[in-house]
């Protein structure tokens, strides 16, 4: 059995850090999932990492719902979560519901929405119907992307306590956990102090209660953004890009494919055949 929302919720009782991965493919939340992540979030990202976007703004529900379909197929361990993308919830939460249904209906255990306060009644009635909601508060791609750009947020006073009384909000609405991101870490640290759930840093320092990268970028896989909160633990594109030249040099040098790597017909048969072509 895969990991349930309560069994990370117990992590933070017992004071156990929560490993998150966000990942898109199956073949590498397999491996993921291998490594014993506790969760793999299904991040609307993948419209930058997979398809090539500028920003998460175009990203569809067909499109989350594939990749998860493909993340829950590797999966065996793991807690699965997918965002809820653009403008499939803040219209309506007749959307927010039916949206979130078919990321579950997709292989998904628990969605994930961005905003504050301001969400809290969509996340009830989510909540309400029996899906379990991840809440993101600090940096909004979605949203504080388009006016604000990429700051830290919570450097202020005034700042911070908005931060705090949406954190309080969201737990009152339901939500099992919250994703941090770009927080300061002193207020990172001091809702994670006060909230009863799970809190998820991204860039929010060491006091949330779990962190998260995108594989992708913990592998050194995707240059187009370097983000300081990204640890990079491998240069795989490096790599990559020297064996495939590698593979180019192979192929124009007829290196490859080399006997081992291809087939043979039977020497009688071969013959048979030349005779017959007259070959």
């Amino acid at each position: 059995m895969h990991k349930t929302v309560q069994d990370i919720v117990t992590m933070k009782k017992e004071k156990r850090k929560i490993s998150v991965i966000t990942s898109y493919d199956y073949t590498l939340a397999s491996l993921c999932d291998r490594a014993g992540i506790d969760v793999l979030l299904v991040g609307d990202s993948a419209g930058m990492v997979m398809m090539g976007y500028e920003n998460t703004i175009p990203v569809t529900m067909d499109q989350m719902c594939m990749f998860t379909e493909a993340v829950s197929r590797a999966r065996k361990n793991s807690l699965l979560v997918s965002d809820l993308p653009f403008m499939s919830y803040q219209a309506s939460i007749e959307d927010a519901i039916n949206n979130s249904g078919r990321l579950i209906k997709a292989g998904a255990d628990a969605v994930k929405l961005e905003g504050g306060s301001i969400m809290a009644e969509t996340i009830s009635a989510i909540v309400d119907v029996g899906i379990p909601v991840m809440g993101h508060i600090g940096l909004q791609p979605q949203t504080i992307m388009l006016s604000e750009g990429y700051k830290v947020q919570g450097k202020t006073k005034e700042t911070a306590m908005k931060l705090i009384e949406d954190a309080k909000e969201l737990e009152n609405a339901g939500v099992f956990s919250i994703a941090l991101e770009m927080i300061s870490h002193e207020v990172a640290q001091i809702i994670s102090e006060t909230v009863n759930i799970p809190t998820i840093g991204i860039g929010s320092g060491v006091d949330c209660d779990g962190q998260v990268l995108v594989v992708q970028d913990l592998l050194g896989m995707y240059d187009n953004i370097k983000p300081k909160f990204a640890k990079r633990y491998m240069n795989l594109s490096e790599d990559i890009v020297k064996t495939l030249e590698d593979y180019k040099k192979d192929v124009e040098s007829c290196v490859f494919p080399a006997k081992e790597n291809w087939f043979s017909m039977n020497e009688e048969e071969l013959k048979k055949l030349r005779e017959q072509i007259g070959s």
